[in-house]
């Protein structure tokens, strides 16, 4: 009788912590970018995630690299900013699913910027409209990870052809995003002047596209 109620119990205390854990959404996407030699433009073949497609905007998306050094050893393979000319945009797509990016969802990367660069979150709603979140990642001298908590973010819209931040959105509907990027809304300067992103992770619950 004693083992009976330690085992309903049991029961009942993890059910109980999995629906408190329920209100997370899980990871919905993750890109590294594969190892391989550095190379311009970013494309689809450096994306290491075979179920994500990666698509680049702005005057300047000619000239994003994916970069990496033999030395130090332990440099990355990541996005580089620093050879565009003038603005740009990175984004990726899931093959298959939008997200849904309300509540608590949450977007961490791996970035270091030089200069005056603030990398910013960029989405593309299933509609057509297109946001520029007001939080942004800056300079560090280092690598460093950021977590965006989106429910704290105020969104900017975003034309997505200039790649310029236009004015507030008011209200943005986040329950049904088709793609998740990134820009810092300038030209690069070089290795002094530019943004660098290593990888990304998006916490959101998947919807069916």
């Amino acid at each position: 009788m004693k083992n009976s109620f330690t085992i309903l119990f049991l029961c009942f205390f993890a059910g109980s912590i999995g629906a408190q854990n329920s209100y997370r959404p899980g990871l919905f996407f993750r890109e590294d970018w594969k190892e391989i030699p550095a190379e311009i433009p970013l494309s689809q073949k450096h994306v290491y995630n075979s179920d994500l497609i990666v698509q680049l905007y702005g005057p300047g998306q000619d000239s994003l690299k994916k970069s990496n050094h033999e030395q130090p050893v332990d440099d990355p393979y990541y996005v580089w900013s620093g050879l565009c000319l003038e603005n740009w945009m990175v984004t990726l797509k899931h093959k298959t699913q939008n997200v849904d990016l309300t509540g608590f969802a949450k977007i961490r990367w791996r970035t270091k910027q030089f200069g005056f660069r603030l990398l910013r979150i960029t989405l593309k709603l299933n509609d057509g409209t297109w946001l520029i979140s007001d939080q942004f990642d800056g300079p560090s001298k280092d690598w460093r990870i950021k977590e965006f908590n989106l429910q704290d973010i105020e969104w900017h819209i975003l034309d997505a052809q200039r790649i310029a931040e236009v004015g507030v959105a008011k209200n943005p509907d986040l329950s049904n995003v088709e793609e998740i990027g990134f820009t810092d809304l300038m030209p690069g300067g070089k290795s002094a002047a530019c943004s660098r992103l290593d990888w990304i992770e998006v916490d959101g619950k998947p919807v069916v596209r």
